[in-house]
């Protein structure tokens, strides 16, 4: 198998490992919490106040304002721990946890394979 072979035996092989991952539940179950949380309003509320509170203690701490920098400081922290206790962020994030560990598995593995693949090669090399 020629060089320009190997490359489309692995485009293939690319393109169909992608379209598995793409029907893999926890993949289309982390899709669908991605789109629910990026279409939430509220959440997108939370994020524009966090962002404003935080604009706004940079601008006290600049016109050395340190109690209306330390309320704006206090905000942005309460802001940021609602975000982050919603129950869509939570379970955004579990299912985040859940696709990264599957694709590393998944990265692993290939890398061992591929690794396996390279050291039987460069034994047969060696004996030409």
């Amino acid at each position: 198998m020629d060089a320009l072979e190997k490359e489309a035996a692995v485009q293939a092989a690319l393109d169909k490992l992608s379209e598995l991952l793409a029907d893999n539940e926890i993949i289309q179950q982390y899709q669908a919490l991605k789109e629910r949380v990026e279409k939430n309003e509220h959440l997108a509320t939370l994020v524009e106040q966090i962002k404003q509170s935080q604009k706004e203690a940079v601008q006290f701490a600049h016109y050395d304002k340190p109690e209306a920098e330390r309320v704006a400081i206090k905000e942005a922290a309460r802001l940021t721990e609602e975000f982050n206790q919603h129950p869509l962020v939570l379970a955004y994030r579990e299912q985040l946890v859940e696709a990264n560990d599957l694709v590393q598995h998944l990265t692993d593995y290939i890398q061992r394979r591929v690794n396996k693949e390279i050291e039987g090669e460069s034994i047969y090399a060696s004996k030409d």
